[in-house]
């Protein structure tokens, strides 16, 4: 197999425990690539403003991927490339969440909206992004900014059903995805954590036979598919262990410590 070159991590459910921590043992495995000459940085649904808290302790020197690899910024937060849901496609999204029920956010590049402050999963999201919501009457006027929008619901079920209504009314116009069974993000067209992997790697100077994958959710497919070798974790579902090259243990379980522990290994083997 390929030299790994450059590894991309999701966060939740991957590199975070379900409690949203980082443990020291996942930092540690991080700052070992680069011990390695491995380059590592991650991707996330969260917002930009939610992944400030892990420069620091992973020490990530790359551009990291917010809102689905949708926006590309550099360590400190400042935006290189940027996407926007077309305003049309944003209100369709709203449509199609009221129709199901879901709790509805949106994001611009620095803001989370809510007309619901006390939303099912509002407390759970400001402890996750360490960010509070802005309380609004009417998304209308923030249509044309929207970096992301969130259904929220604690039916695993009807979320999916959502999922799949919201894919076929949007088509090419944006993109939808769970992010967690509680959450379905939709996202800029044209633009997922697979082609945050392609820009990475074309920033490099690398193949993306040289990139190593780590997540748990369906919006981690795209980068298993653009990169060399895709890892699992214990948490995710069968349907995700199968399309990914190596399956490791959940991040209950140190998993993300594995992978890098997987990834290392395969390169001393090459």
């Amino acid at each position: 197999m390929t030299r790994i070159a450059l590894v991309v991590s999701d966060v939740d459910g991957t590199l975070l425990t379900k409690n949203k921590i980082l443990t020291e043992k996942a930092a540690h495995a991080a700052r070992r690539l680069e011990d390695s000459g491995v380059g590592f940085t991650v991707t996330s649904s969260r917002p930009t403003i939610g992944m400030r808290f892990l420069i620091e302790p992973l020490q990530i020197k790359l551009p990291i991927g917010s809102f689905n690899g949708s926006s590309i910024c550099d360590p400190q937060l400042n935006p290189i490339e940027q996407h926007l849901i077309p305003a049309s496609a944003a209100q369709r999204s709203l449509d199609i969440l009221s129709q199901f029920g879901a709790d509805i956010w949106l994001f611009t590049n620095d803001c989370w909206l809510t007309r619901n402050g006390q939303g099912e999963y509002v407390a759970f999201e400001q402890r996750t992004i360490k960010a509070d919501p802005v309380i609004v009457e009417d998304f209308a006027p923030y249509l044309s900014v929207a970096c992301k929008i969130v259904g929220s619901s604690a039916d695993a079920a009807l979320l999916q059903r959502c999922e799949a209504a919201m894919q076929q009314a949007l088509g090419a116009e944006a993109t939808a995805a769970r992010s967690q069974n509680y959450y379905l993000d939709i996202t800029p067209p044209g633009h997922d954590k697979g082609t945050f992997v392609q820009a990475m790697a074309k920033r490099l100077g690398i193949s993306t036979d040289a990139v190593a994958t780590i997540g748990d959710m369906h919006n981690d497919l795209a980068m298993f598919r653009k990169s060399g070798m895709s890892i699992a974790m214990g948490n995710a579902t069968d349907e995700i262990k199968k399309q990914a090259t190596h399956v490791t243990t959940s991040n209950e379980d140190e998993g993300f410590a594995g992978a890098i522990e997987t990834i290392l290994k395969n390169n001393e083997a090459g």
